[in-house]
């Protein structure tokens, strides 16, 4: 082949190699694996709903104390996806024995969800709405679009000969198993409006997950039932069609408020610090009301005249605020009450005073009541030294110098010291083995010390 010719064959090739690099077919499973994979994952019996249930508790908790780690922990074990996917692929290959059973095992599922996390946000003690719940009360049209790509992705993977972490991924992705414990939320609040937009929120990800799996069994042309009146294959794609434009319709317009929402915020702002970030009158809170298209603010500093603040209104329309209201508080008299603010500060001085006496009194009177409960431990240990002392004496009357007192006992540096009653005594005549062990353990039953100990000497030698 001439340099000319091969100059003539690439343009052709690339396209057919790009072509299959894209390709969804050449490592296709099976059909037969295909389908039994994705029947095999309608069933909800077993051990699946116990994970289910298991997996809300988890995700509910996670919800509850606004952690994000444990509520993608619970996605990870939801086993929600199966009878979603079960649908749409029932619908692509126009088997509605499998539609009807997918939707079936859906409605359990979803019920023990609801049943599971209303259960627990009726017992937690925990009832504030986090940032987390209260993320999944409003969808928008970003929420169909992850749902519609995850839901992409999730079949593409699931039609796969080798099997990839696809799954788990979209399982986060989609966030399935949070909108239902939010939903749960509602219901055990009795906040009604949370429980619709969680359970809207949930809806949008059935619907979209089911429409991507019957774009995708559609495009790897899997083997399905075909109708014999063509008329009934047309009106079940029109209603799959008309039930996907009825369940994104209402985001679409929320996402529509939420944008108009941000602009007008970041407008609002934007105009708040152009007009009064100088000068000596200062902005100390600001409130935004997008839906009343209301800016608020409070003023500290010089009094700006109300003609001027009428002057900076009608510059609304100029920085994108058109309809726009401004209200603006100021206070009555920038001047500071010096007679007041004395009062205030020796008020805060006797305050602080008054405590720091009731401190130290308390402190006093804690102190007073550990010293006479040492003094009478004391009391009771010189009696009690006494008595032991005349005691040994008359047991043992050619015993004298006795010394009864406590002895610090040097202890490894590991082990705190030990103070252990000891009794000291000169013999005239040494003790048998057996009156020593015998006097030993009077010592010890006597001062109920185990480590008392005797110490018995011997006269000293006359020269």
């Amino acid at each position: 082949m001439s340099t000319n010719d091969t100059e003539t064959a690439l343009p052709t090739a690339a396209p057919a190699t790009l072509a299959h690099r894209f390709s969804l077919l050449h490592d296709k499973a099976d059909d037969d694996v295909i389908d039994s994979t994705l029947r095999a994952g309608v069933e909800l019996r077993g051990a699946t709903p116990w994970i289910l249930m298991f997996a809300i508790f988890v995700a509910s908790i996670g919800l509850n104390i606004n952690s994000p780690a444990v509520i993608i922990g619970a996605m990870l074990i939801s086993p929600l996806m199966g009878p979603i996917v079960g649908i749409g692929y029932g619908i692509g290959i126009f088997d509605f024995a499998l539609v009807r059973r997918s939707f079936v095992n859906l409605g359990i599922a979803a019920a023990i969800s609801l049943a599971a996390s209303t259960l627990y946000f009726l017992l937690t003690p925990l009832d504030e709405a986090q940032s987390e719940l209260l993320a999944r009360t409003t969808p928008t049209l970003w929420d169909v679009l992850i749902a519609l790509a995850g839901g992409l992705a999730g079949i593409i993977g699931m039609t796969r000969k080798e099997k990839s972490n696809v799954i788990p991924g979209v399982a986060i992705a989609t966030a399935l198993m949070p909108p239902l414990c939010t939903a749960g939320y509602g219901l055990a609040n009795g906040d009604w409006s949370m429980f619709g937009g969680a359970f809207y929120l949930f809806s949008i990800n059935c619907v979209f997950i089911a429409a991507s799996t019957v774009i995708v069994i559609e495009y790897l042309r899997l083997p399905h039932r075909k109708f014999v009146d063509q008329r009934v294959e047309k009106r079940v794609k029109r209603t799959l069609l008309a039930v996907v434009l009825l369940t994104a319709l209402p985001s679409i317009y929320l996402a529509i408020q939420l944008v108009d929402n941000e602009v007008f915020g970041n407008r609002a702002r934007q105009f708040v610090r152009q007009e009064f970030g100088t000068g000596t009158t200062h902005v100390v809170d600001t409130r935004l009301d997008p839906l009343r298209r209301q800016i608020e603010l409070t003023l500290i500093g010089a009094r700006m005249p109300q003609s001027a603040i009428d002057a900076i209104g009608k510059r609304l329309p100029q920085a994108g605020l058109a309809g726009a209201s401004l209200v603006v508080h100021q206070a009555e008299d920038s001047k500071v009450d010096v007679g007041l603010l004395k009062a205030d500060i020796l008020a805060d001085i006797f305050r602080d005073t008054q405590q720091g006496l009731r401190e130290r009194d308390g402190s006093i009177v804690q102190l007073k009541q550990e010293l006479a409960q040492e003094k009478a431990k004391h009391d009771s240990w010189r009696q009690t030294a006494a008595d032991v002392a005349a005691e040994f004496a008359a047991q043992f009357p050619h015993c004298g110098d006795l010394l009864m007192g406590r002895a610090l006992v040097a202890a490894p540096e590991a082990k705190p010291a030990e103070e252990v009653p000891t009794l000291s005594a000169t013999c005239k005549t040494a003790l048998k083995p057996a009156e020593v062990e015998r006097a030993q353990a009077w010592l010890v039953t006597r001062t109920k010390s185990p480590g008392a100990r005797l110490v018995l000497m011997a006269p000293p030698r006359r020269r």
